[in-house]
């Protein structure tokens, strides 16, 4: 089976994957460069499953590569990634977090329940694993496990990375009534109920966080007329 590693270089990170005859599939465009005999192929989809990508916007155009050498996937980033054992495992995954796996899991999509996912920091459309064997996903920091028991979890952001397919997942508005919401400060959350385990980044790496509020502080020189 392919080996990966989390590799670092000038406090950015990427996936080493080395093969040995082996097999691993990979997000589009995740790969960074790769060096020995391996060769890259994707596969053309049937129509079902073409028109259903229309729907979801999930990319189905997944490459392999398979043969003897050392692939890296990122691209380079400040976030964080997390090597996942699954042993006949069903995970869902927050849209863009899934980056490569070994080619027996398989990728498919899932549409979330609610008011509207877009108000909830969530894709209509998340990434599902299931199978067994080792998937490679990535989170803007590190992760925080919470093990639910028939309990809920309300989740206001975009930091819910994964959770176990047996858990429901909706958004929803917090608090009854419009008045609630602007009393509150809070409008649509998202909330994961039943009994199963969540992945939460609730803090963004160091160097993510100083990107971002960089970014911020720019944003007033980037107007239309400037």
């Amino acid at each position: 089976m392919p080996e990966y590693e989390i590799v670092r270089s000038e406090e950015l990170r990427m996936v080493k994957v080395t093969l040995s005859g082996d097999t691993v599939r990979s997000e589009s465009g995740a790969l960074h460069y790769m060096k020995g005999d391996i060769e890259m192929k994707t596969k053309m989809p049937g129509v079902g499953k073409m028109l259903k990508s229309l729907v979801s916007k999930e990319d189905i155009f997944r490459p392999t590569y398979t043969g003897t050498g050392e692939a890296y996937f990122g691209p380079p980033s400040f976030d964080e990634y997390h090597i996942m054992e699954l042993n006949n495992e069903s995970w869902v995954l927050d849209q863009g977090a899934y980056v490569c796996s070994d080619f027996p899991i398989e990728i498919g999509a899932v549409r979330n329940k609610g008011v509207s996912m877009v108000f909830g920091g969530e894709g209509i459309f998340q990434t599902t694993v299931v199978g067994s064997g080792t998937v490679v996903f990535k989170s803007p920091g590190p992760l925080e496990e919470i093990r639910l028991n028939g309990e809920t979890l309300t989740v206001d952001g975009r930091f819910a990375v994964a959770r176990e397919g047996s858990l429901s997942f909706k958004t929803q508005l917090l608090g009854k009534g419009v008045m609630s919401k602007v009393a509150g400060g809070e409008g649509f959350v998202n909330v994961i109920s039943g009994t199963g385990k969540v992945l939460l980044a609730p803090v963004a790496t160091k160097w993510n966080t100083i990107l971002d509020n960089h970014v911020l502080n720019l944003l007033p020189f980037l107007g239309p007329n400037k």
